[in-house]
C-alpha cells in the first residue's frame, strides 16, 4: 500500500512538472523574444548597376526582414562599423508602447549609437501588419539603411481576406551623390539641391543606363553585374498572392502597376481598409500597402511590375521588376513596353485615392467626435540667414543635442537643452495667400516642442501652400512616431476652420501612421496622446526634415518608466553612465 502511494505521489508530481513545462512552452509560442544580430558598415554595392559605398547591414541592402508574431518581442543587437559616422535606426509604424526609448529618434528619444560601439533595441509589436525600419541619422535612409517588419496575427486568429502565399516588396529611389554631399549642398549658400534621383529601386535593385556617364568605360557601372538584376516575384497560375508593398524614397511620391493584373487593396499602415479594386496605387515614403494579386493571367509569359515618379517632373526611368509565371523561366524579360504610369502632374487621382480609403467595416475604430486641441501648421519653404529651409509656421525645426526624453524625465536644466517657448500653434489664415510666394519669406529656428495633455485628444491639420518658387506647391508624407492617427479629411484649398471641421469623416476614417499633403491642399487628422512618451511628426522626404520640416510632441513623459543609460552620453547627459 505504501508504495502504491508513493508511485501516486510520484505521478502527480510528474504530471506538475509536465503542466509547468507545457504551460512555458505555450507561452513561448504564444510570445516569442527574436533576436538579431546587425554589423552595420559601409560597403561597395551596385543596386542599379552603378557602383557606390552603401550601408549595409550584415553585407546587404535592403536589410534583414524582421518576421514576428503579434506580441513578440524584438532585440536587435546592434554593431556600429560604420567608423566615422553615428546611427539611429527607427522602426517605423511600431508605437513603442512602454519602450518609447526604443524609437529610434537621435535628438528626440535618445544619443546616437557612436562608431564601434554594439547597441540593444528592445521592445513589443503589439499588433499586426506591414512596418519598416531605417536609419533616423542625418540621412542614412538614403544611403541604404532601410528593411521590412512583417508581423503576423496571433495563433489561431484569420485575416478578414484569403490568400495563398505571402511576399514583401520595398520601393525606393536612388541617388548617386553620397548622402553628405546632398547634406552639404542643402546646407550652403548658394543652395545646392539633390536633384532628381538617379534610379527607382524595387527591393533594392534597379537598372541605371551607364551610357549616360561621362566616362562609361572606367567599370564604375557594369549593367551585367548580378546586383542589378531585376527583383523577380514568381508566381504559380491560379494562386492569389498577398503583396506587401512599402515606400521609404527619400524624395519621390510612385505609382505602382503590374502589368495587365488588377489588384485589391486590403491593408493600408497595419489597417484593414475597405477593400477596393484598382489598377494602379499611389504610394509615397513612410506609406504601406497589402494588396491582392490572382496569377489569373496567360503563364505562358512574363509581366512587367513598375513603379514612376509623379508629383514631380519625372526625370527617373521606370523602376521594373518581373512577375514570373512557373515554370516560365524567371530571367525571361516581358517582350512588352514597360507602362510610364499616370501623367505625374495630375493631382486629382492621387486625391481621390486618399479620399477613397476607408476603415474596413469589421475593424472600425471610432474616433472621438470632438478634439480637446486643434494645431493648424503651415507648410513653407523660407529662407533663415540666407540658407533654404522648411518651416511649420514660419518656425523651423532643430534637432537638440539632448533627446527630449532623457531632458524632460531626468528633470535637466531645460533652459540649457531646448527652446521653452512652444511653437505657434496656427497662421495668419485670414491674410496668407497659400497661392503665392510669400512676401516675407523669413522664417525663424527653434527646438521648441509641443506639451499635450495625457490622454487628450488632438487635431492637427496640415496646410500646402506655395514654396519660394512661383506656381510651385510639392507633396508632403508626414509621419507621426508612436501613435497612428484618424485621418478625417482632405481638401483643396485654404482650409476652413468651421466649414471643412463639419465635413470630417467621423464615421469610418482609416487610420494610419503617414499621409500625403497634397499641393495646394489641406489634410486633416486626430489622434490620442495616450503614449507616454516624447514623439517625432514630420514630413518623411529626407531632405525635407533635414531643412526643418517637423515638430515633436511630448505627452506623459513622467509615466515613462526609468530609462536605460545606453541612450545617454551626448549634449548635457555627457556626465551619465553609458556602458
Amino acid at each position: 500500500m505504501v508504495k502504491i502511494l508513493e508511485l501516486h505521489r510520484t505521478l502527480v508530481k510528474l504530471l506538475v512538472v509536465w503542466s509547468l513545462i507545457c504551460l512555458v512552452a505555450f507561452s513561448t509560442v504564444e510570445a516569442r523574444v527574436r533576436h538579431y544580430r546587425w554589423n552595420v558598415k559601409y560597403e561597395y554595392k551596385s543596386p542599379d548597376c552603378f557602383q557606390k559605398l552603401v550601408i549595409t547591414i550584415n553585407g546587404g541592402t535592403p536589410g534583414p526582414t524582421i518576421l514576428a508574431q503579434q506580441g513578440d518581442t524584438i532585440v536587435v543587437e546592434l554593431k556600429n562599423s560604420l567608423l566615422t559616422e553615428n546611427i539611429a535606426i527607427h522602426w517605423h509604424g511600431i508605437r513603442q508602447i512602454g519602450t518609447p526609448w526604443s524609437d529610434g529618434t537621435e535628438g528626440v528619444t535618445q544619443c546616437p549609437i557612436l562608431p564601434g560601439d554594439t547597441f540593444k533595441y528592445k521592445f513589443v509589436v503589439d499588433r499586426a501588419g506591414t512596418f519598416m525600419y531605417h536609419g533616423h541619422y542625418g540621412m542614412q535612409r538614403a544611403a541604404g539603411l532601410y528593411g521590412s517588419i512583417i508581423v503576423s496575427l496571433p495563433s489561431g486568429a484569420s485575416e478578414p481576406f484569403a490568400y495563398d502565399y505571402d511576399r514583401n516588396i520595398i520601393l525606393n529611389d536612388w541617388f548617386h551623390k553620397s548622402t553628405y554631399e546632398e547634406a552639404t549642398g542643402l546646407s550652403s549658400i548658394p543652395f545646392v539641391w539633390i536633384g532628381e534621383p538617379q534610379s527607382l529601386l524595387i527591393n533594392g535593385r534597379g537598372r541605371y543606363n551607364c551610357s549616360l556617364l561621362a566616362n562609361p568605360s572606367l567599370g564604375a557601372c557594369n549593367v551585367t553585374n548580378p546586383e542589378c538584376s531585376p527583383h523577380v516575384v514568381t508566381v504559380i497560375p491560379g494562386k492569389t498572392y498577398r503583396l506587401r508593398i512599402g515606400s521609404l524614397t527619400a524624395l519621390s511620391a510612385l505609382s505602382f502597376q503590374i502589368e495587365g493584373h488588377n489588384f485589391t487593396v486590403v491593408e493600408a499602415d497595419g489597417h484593414y481598409v475597405e477593400p477596393f479594386v484598382t489598377k494602379n496605387l499611389f504610394i509615397y515614403s513612410g506609406e504601406t500597402y497589402s494588396i491582392l494579386v490572382k496569377a489569373n493571367q496567360d503563364p505562358s509569359r512574363n509581366y512587367w511590375m513598375t513603379t514612376n515618379v509623379v508629383g514631380r517632373e519625372p526625370k527617373t526611368p521606370t523602376g521594373l521588376a518581373i512577375l514570373n509565371y512557373y515554370p516560365t523561366h524567371f530571367r525571361k524579360s516581358p517582350a512588352t513596353v514597360p507602362t510610364t504610369g499616370p501623367f505625374w502632374n495630375d493631382t486629382a487621382p492621387r486625391v481621390a485615392q486618399s479620399v477613397d480609403i476607408k476603415a474596413l467595416q469589421s475593424s472600425i475604430h471610432t474616433p472621438p467626435l470632438t478634439s480637446d486641441r486643434t494645431i493648424v501648421l503651415l507648410n513653407t519653404q523660407n529662407k533663415i540667414d540666407g540658407y533654404f529651409r522648411w518651416s511649420l509656421n514660419n518656425v523651423s525645426f532643430s534637432v537638440p543635442h539632448t533627446p527630449y526624453l532623457i531632458a524632460l524625465k531626468e528633470k535637466l536644466n531645460l533652459n540649457n537643452v531646448f527652446d521653452q517657448k512652444p511653437p505657434p500653434e496656427n497662421y495668419d489664415f485670414k491674410n496668407y495667400d497659400i497661392y503665392s510666394v510669400a512676401k516675407n519669406t523669413n522664417a525663424t529656428s527653434s527646438n521648441g516642442l509641443y506639451r499635450l495633455k495625457f490622454n487628450s485628444t488632438v487635431d492637427v491639420v496640415l496646410q500646402n501652400a506655395n514654396t519660394m518658387t512661383a506656381n510651385n506647391s510639392e507633396t508632403h508624407p508626414w509621419h507621426l512616431h508612436g501613435h497612428d492617427f484618424w485621418v478625417l479629411g482632405y481638401g483643396t484649398g485654404k482650409f476652413d476652420v468651421t466649414k471643412d471641421v463639419a465635413k470630417y469623416n467621423l464615421v469610418n476614417p482609416i487610420m494610419k501612421n503617414t499621409v500625403p499633403l497634397h499641393p495646394y491642399g489641406w489634410t486633416a487628422l486626430r489622434f490620442q496622446a495616450d503614449n507616454p512618451g516624447v514623439w517625432a511628426f514630420h514630413c518623411h522626404i529626407e531632405s525635407h526634415f533635414y531643412m526643418g520640416m517637423g515638430v515633436v510632441f511630448e505627452s506623459g513623459v513622467e509615466k515613462v518608466g526609468k530609462l536605460p543609460s545606453s541612450i545617454m552620453g551626448c549634449g548635457e547627459t555627457k556626465g551619465f553612465h553609458r556602458p
